[in-house]
C-alpha cells in the first residue's frame, strides 16, 4: 500500500495544485517511480488511497496495467491520517502481511528482502539519526524497535517503510489516527515490532529542502 492522500502543507504553494505524489522527479510523478521500485520486487497487487487532489493520481495511474501492476484505490472522503487509511483499505490488502510504502519519500531501499520477510505484528525499516535535525522516533535494541519517554535516547528515523500484519488493526476503534503515534509507538510497549536500520538513500520529499535534494541526487 502506498500512502498517498495527505495534503503535503509543508510544500505549500506547490501542492495547492498538484498532489504530493505527483511531484515530477526526472520528468514522471514520484508515485510511478514508486510503483516500479515495487514491481521490481515482485509486487503487482497496490492499494492506493486518495483524498487530497486524488483525481490527479487516479488519472495517471489507472488500473495500473501500463506499468505491469493492478492498483486499487481507496478513496477517503475526511482525511484519515496513516493508520485510518490503512485501517479503510484492509478490505483490499488480504490477511497475509502487507508492505506500505509513505507517498512523499524517494530510497533506492531493496525492497525484494521486505518481500522475503514476514511478521506477527509490525516490522520497520529505519535510517540512522546522523544529524541533530532528524527526526528521532526510535531506538534499535537487537532487532527490536524500541521507544523510550526520554526521546534523546532514540537513536533512528522511522523511513515511513514497514511490513504490517492486518491484525495490528483489530482493536483499534479510531476511525482517524495516526500509525506511528498511536499504533506502533503502542507496539513498541509490548516488545512487538521488529525492525533493521537501512543506510541507504532515503529521503523524505515532503519539504521544499528534501525535494531539493531528491532533484539534485536524481540529475
Amino acid at each position: 500500500m502506498i500512502l498517498a492522500a495527505g495534503k503535503g502543507t509543508r510544500l505549500l504553494p506547490l501542492t495547492e495544485t498538484v498532489a504530493k505524489p505527483m511531484i515530477l522527479i526526472n520528468s514522471e510523478p514520484l508515485v510511478v517511480h514508486q510503483i516500479r521500485w515495487l514491481k521490481r520486487a515482485g509486487i503487482r497487487d497496490i492499494v492506493i488511497n486518495l483524498h487530497h487532489l486524488g483525481d490527479q493520481i487516479q488519472s495517471c495511474l489507472g488500473s495500473g496495467r501500463h506499468l505491469g501492476v493492478k492498483v486499487t484505490f481507496s478513496r477517503e472522503e475526511d482525511l484519515l491520517d496513516t493508520g485510518g487509511g490503512i485501517a479503510q483499505a484492509l478490505q483490499y490488502l488480504g490477511d497475509a502481511p502487507f508492505l506500505v510504502l509513505n507517498g512523499d519519500i524517494w530510497t533506492n531501499f531493496p525492497f525484494t528482502t521486505l518481500t522475503e520477510k514476514s511478521t506477527q505484528t509490525a516490522h520497520l525499516i529505519l535510517q540512522p539519526a546522523e544529524s541533530d535535525s532528524a527526526p528521532r522516533d526510535f531506538r534499535l535494541d537487537g532487532k527490536l524497535v524500541k521507544k523510550d519517554e526520554d526521546k534523546s535516547k532514540h537513536t533512528h528515523t522511522f523511513c515511513g517503510i514497514s511490513l504490517l500484519h492486518p491484525r495490528v488493526f483489530d482493536n483499534q476503534s479510531q476511525r482517524t489516527f495516526s500509525l506511528t503515534r498511536d499504533l506502533l509507538f503502542a507496539l513498541t510497549k509490548d516488545d512487538k515490532v521488529s525492525g533493521e536500520s537501512f543506510t541507504g538513500t532515503w529521503i523524505d520529499i515532503g519539504t521544499p529542502k528534501g525535494l531539493k535534494r531528491v532533484r539534485r541526487v536524481t540529475m
